[in-house]
Formats: C-alpha cells, sequence, structure tokens
C-alpha cells in the first residue's frame, strides 16, 4: 500500500500541476504504483473538471463555462502532454525519415504544423465540451460518468501503448516506465475505470470505442515512427480525449444517450 499511495502521488505530480510537496522515493513499488494510478488520475481531473462545471451552472453563459471548463483542464497538466501533441505535428509535418522525425521532436522550437494542430485541437475541444453542456449531460450524475470516463480512459492508453508497444529508443522516460510495467499492472490500472463504468449507462460504447481508437493510433505510431517515446504518449492522451468527448457528443446526438 506504500507503494501505491507514493505512486499516486508521483503520478499526481508527474501528470499534473496540482501542487504536492511530498518527497516521493524514485523506487521500482513507487513506480508501479505511479503506473497503475494513470486512470485514476485521469478520474480526479475529470471530477475537477466537472466540479467547475457545477459551480458554474446558472450564473455563467454556457459559451463562458465552456471556455472555463477548457482552462481548468488545459492547465491542470500543466500543458504536458500538448507539448508532446505539438512535437509529433511538428515531426509527421516534416516528412523526413524517422531518425529525422525524432531530432525533430527535441527541438525546443516550435514549428507552424505544433501551432496550428495546437489551435485546432483547442478550437475542436472547446465545441466538443460546448456541446455536452448545452445537452444537459452535466445535469446528470450517471450520464456524467461517461464524461469523467473521458480523461481516465485517455491515460489509460498511455499505459496500454506502454505494455504493448516498443519504445523508439532503449532510454528515456518513456523507456523507464515501461521497464517496470506488468500485465498485473494493467489490469489494476483498469479497475478504476471499471468501477465508474459499472454505474455508467452505456458506458460499453465508450469503451469499445477507445479499443478501436488504440488499435489504430498504435499501429500509426510504428508505422511512422517504429515505437513510442513520451511525446507520442502525450499525443495517445490528448488525442484519446478529443476522441472520448466525440463519442459522446456524438452518442447523445443519436439520441440513445
Amino acid at each position: 500500500m506504500k507503494g501505491f499511495g507514493y505512486g499516486l502521488v508521483l503520478a499526481l505530480q508527474f501528470l499534473t500541476r496540482v501542487p504536492l510537496p511530498v518527497n516521493v522515493p524514485w523506487e521500482k513499488a513507487v513506480l508501479k504504483g505511479a503506473l497503475k494510478s494513470f486512470s485514476l488520475v485521469g478520474l480526479i481531473i475529470g471530477f475537477l473538471v466537472m466540479g467547475v462545471s457545477i459551480l458554474a451552472d446558472g450564473w455563467l453563459p454556457a459559451w463562458f463555462t465552456a471556455l472555463l471548463l477548457l482552462s481548468v483542464w488545459t492547465a491542470l497538466p500543466g500543458g504536458l502532454h500538448l507539448d508532446g501533441l505539438m512535437d509529433v505535428a511538428d515531426a509527421i509535418g516534416s516528412n523526413a525519415p524517422v531518425e529525422k522525425k525524432l531530432t525533430i521532436m527535441k527541438d525546443p522550437h516550435v514549428g507552424s504544423f505544433a501551432m496550428l494542430t495546437l489551435i485546432f485541437y483547442l478550437l475542436w475541444k472547446l465545441a466538443l465540451i460546448y456541446g455536452l453542456l448545452t445537452s444537459g449531460i452535466m445535469d446528470d450524475f450517471l450520464t456524467a460518468g461517461m464524461f469523467l470516463l473521458v480523461p481516465a480512459c485517455s491515460r489509460f492508453l498511455a499505459i496500454l501503448l506502454l505494455r504493448t508497444t516498443p519504445t523508439v529508443k532503449q532510454e528515456g522516460l518513456a523507456f523507464t516506465w515501461q521497464a517496470h510495467l506488468t500485465n498485473r499492472d494493467v489490469i489494476a490500472g483498469l479497475l478504476p475505470i471499471i468501477f465508474i463504468g459499472v454505474f455508467v449507462p452505456d458506458a460499453w460504447f465508450l469503451l469499445a470505442g477507445y479499443g478501436v481508437f488504440f488499435y489504430f493510433l498504435r499501429g500509426w505510431f510504428l508505422t511512422k515512427f517504429h515505437g513510442i517515446n513520451g511525446d507520442m504518449l502525450g499525443t495517445a492522451i490528448e488525442g484519446g480525449e478529443l476522441w472520448g468527448l466525440m463519442m459522446v457528443y456524438l452518442f447523445i446526438l443519436s439520441g440513445t444517450g
């Protein structure tokens, strides 16, 4: 339990900007605990964003609330995953060989492909959040659970990628995380999602959709980069959130939600 407790703190420190002034030992049990906690951190982020939505309900217009939620959602991870998304966008936009792509991803300068990707990503996310707010999904706790599952499932994608996909280099943070990850850790990381999913009507639709997204995203990473790294894990998280929001919105729009 000590490893899991410290692991949760480490996962929060790594995946968010929530101030936690705790000295966490960098050891195997703690790293494994952190990996198990990725989806739990996603649920925490979801609860915080939904909490802001509840506080703003009734006294802010929907468009302003949507912008507020997007701001909070972006601020909580501190732009960490967005940085990975932008690096991958510049690498893909270069049409260069794999080694050159990896070099571009390490470049601290921001290119035009990164900026365009960031702008359109945030605009699409804002539009989907606004659509969900005006759909009334936040008014019912059970259906709001589908919204909570989006950040959790998106972070679980990173765990699945680490377990099933080789890293592009035998070094770096992604390689270190991967070395400590087992199938049991993956199953443990899935438990918070299953727990919430049991209470959410039609959660199977969202989980099945994430399975499809994982299949194609993993194949795309292998085709374009022959593996994964930290930037690609960040891309998976951000892409997973947009994918999840889109699935929830389309599900509600279809009238089945």
